[in-house]
């Protein structure tokens, strides 16, 4: 019998590290989104008011963000490689923790640790995509974001079926990590090696491929440029804004359809069902898309089309419409974190990895303080008007997208080998 693996690794054209880092997202996707069935129980059983909990559940993020900035310092020293299979262990293996806390601050600690080991793999996982971008000479990224989603969706529905066959959630966590590490973990060994500073003996993994041409053999560093530079900057906001406006919609469609609009059932739902789907539909179809038109080019027009779709819906105020919209705020943010990312990885004179984290970091922190800031505004308005705040950052991703020098140029950046900035 063959061996899967082997099998993987003699794929031709440098299938084998595609299929890898698909399954590491995948995984990403499905471990965490696989307890959220499971907070209302963890709430109930530790005795926990709606303040608290949202204390608690503040702890992944906080880990995710600080695991990003110590990710950024470590990527250019040991390699996305590395990183993704260690982060890997540790994610696979403290996910099953969360369920075994007792008290507030233990659950809190636990979910820092595994949103810890979730923010490196994130930055490991995303720094590999864009050498194996680079290698293949097309653009990959939106479909691997696609796969995450999937993922997410998968591990939502495992969570859901897990607590109504009476399953708790670390078994759950036990099965899966276990599941994820034997595949996952196997198949990361077929990903790029990583060419560390200070390396001559190893080629380039994002050098070019012909034996014409000849990559660079300058050192390599991780700090050719300041990781403030204007490219980075305004990178970094885009992300900012698109994330700041998923996490929004995350916690309040459902919200804005039953309190605002009236709408009961499984109506209320639809909202942020319609949102996911869209993005899921983009994503999967982005690698096509973005090999045909120019990141300063495709955002924007997408973009537009979440602020008229958004604007249109509050204005007419009715459930359906509100449905559509949110599906238009979904089609238009679903490529830009992934051109973003892939934009960041080719920002010259800096390693990758650094880029990468920088733009995750701001990404993640607009994507926990969306809710709460929608929040205030809304009680000191109205929940329609704090929502209004959405079509104009998704004016601003448009505007900023088609100015961006990072997203400029196409995929003929990544046929380029990394000068001083490194290789994952």
């Amino acid at each position: 019998m063959s061996n899967p693996v082997s099998d993987v690794g003699n794929r031709p054209d440098g299938a084998a590290p595609r299929i890898a880092v698909t399954a590491v997202f995948v995984v990403h996707g499905l471990l965490f989104a696989s307890w959220t069935a499971h907070i209302p129980h963890v709430k109930q059983s530790l005795g926990l008011d709606d303040g608290t909990l949202g204390f608690a559940l503040l702890g992944a993020p906080v880990g995710s963000v600080a695991a990003m900035w110590l990710a950024a310092m470590l990527l250019p020293r040991f390699g996305s490689r590395r990183i993704v299979q260690v982060a890997l262990c540790g994610y696979c293996a403290a996910g099953p923790l969360v369920g075994l806390t007792g008290t507030l601050p233990a659950l809190f600690g636990a979910l820092v640790l595994w949103g810890a080991f979730q923010g490196a793999l994130d930055v490991a996982m995303n720094t590999q995509a864009i050498a194996i971008e680079r290698k293949s000479r097309r653009p990959l990224m939106s479909g691997l974001h696609g796969g995450w989603s999937i993922g997410a969706f998968t591990g939502a529905g495992i969570g859901a079926l897990a607590v109504g066959a009476g399953i708790a959630l670390t078994p759950q966590l036990l099965i899966l990590g276990s599941v994820a590490l034997l595949g996952a973990g196997l198949l990361s060994t077929r990903l790029l090696p990583d060419h560390r500073s200070g390396s001559s003996s190893e080629p380039s993994p994002s050098a070019p491929s012909s034996e014409t041409e000849t990559p660079s053999t300058k050192p390599e560093s991780g700090g050719g440029r300041s990781r403030w530079s204007t490219g980075m900057f305004t990178l970094a906001v885009i992300a900012f804004a698109s994330m700041l406006c998923e996490g929004a919609a995350a916690n309040w469609a459902s919200v804005y359809l039953s309190d605002s609009l009236g709408a009961t059932g499984a109506v209320p739902g639809l909202a942020y069902a319609g949102f996911a789907l869209a993005m899921v539909a983009v994503r999967l179809s982005g690698n096509r898309l973005l090999a045909r038109f120019r990141p300063d080019r495709l955002l924007p027009v997408l973009a537009l089309v979440a602020t008229v779709g958004f604007t249109t819906a509050l204005l007419l105020d009715r459930p359906l419409a509100a449905i559509l919209g949110f599906g238009c705020l979904g089609l238009g943010l679903a490529s830009v974190v992934p051109a973003v990312f892939s934009a960041a990885g080719r920002l010259p004179g800096m390693h990758p990895g650094t880029a990468v984290a920088t733009v995750s970091a701001f990404g993640w922190a607009a994507f926990v303080i969306g809710p709460p800031i929608i929040g205030h505004l809304a009680a000191l308005t109205s929940l329609p008007t704090a929502l209004a705040l959405l079509p104009v950052l998704t004016g601003f991703v448009a505007l900023g997208s088609w100015f961006a020098p990072g997203l400029k140029n196409r995929q003929r950046q990544n046929d380029q080998p990394l000068q001083a900035a490194g290789t994952p």
